[in-house]
C-alpha cells in the first residue's frame, strides 16, 4: 500500500477522534481500512508460505496449510 493511503488513514482516525467524521470519509476510512487489510493478509499469507522449519537431521520441512481456518503447523517428521 502506498504511503499515502496510510497516511490518509492515519488522518481520518485523527479526525475521527477530534471533530468526527462524515458519512464520505467514514466510506473512505472503511474502503482504505478494507484495502489494507486485504493487503497486509496476502503479505503475511506469502511469508508464511516461505517458512522452513529445520529437522534434527538437518534437513528442512515446509509449513503446511492445515484446514480452512488458514492455519499451519510444522510438518515435523515424527
Amino acid at each position: 500500500m502506498e504511503h499515502e493511503k496510510i497516511e490518509r488513514i492515519n488522518e481520518l482516525a485523527r479526525k475521527k477522534k477530534t471533530v468526527g467524521l462524515t458519512a464520505a470519509e467514514q466510506e473512505e476510512q472503511a474502503e482504505l481500512r478494507a484495502q489494507y487489510l486485504r493487503e497486509f493478509r496476502a503479505n503475511m499469507e506469502d511469508t508464511l508460505r516461505r517458512v522452513r522449519v529445520e529437522q534434527a537431521d538437518g534437513t528442512y520441512t515446509p509449513r503446511v496449510k492445515q484446514d480452512k481456518l488458514n492455519r499451519y503447523y510444522f510438518a515435523a517428521k515424527i
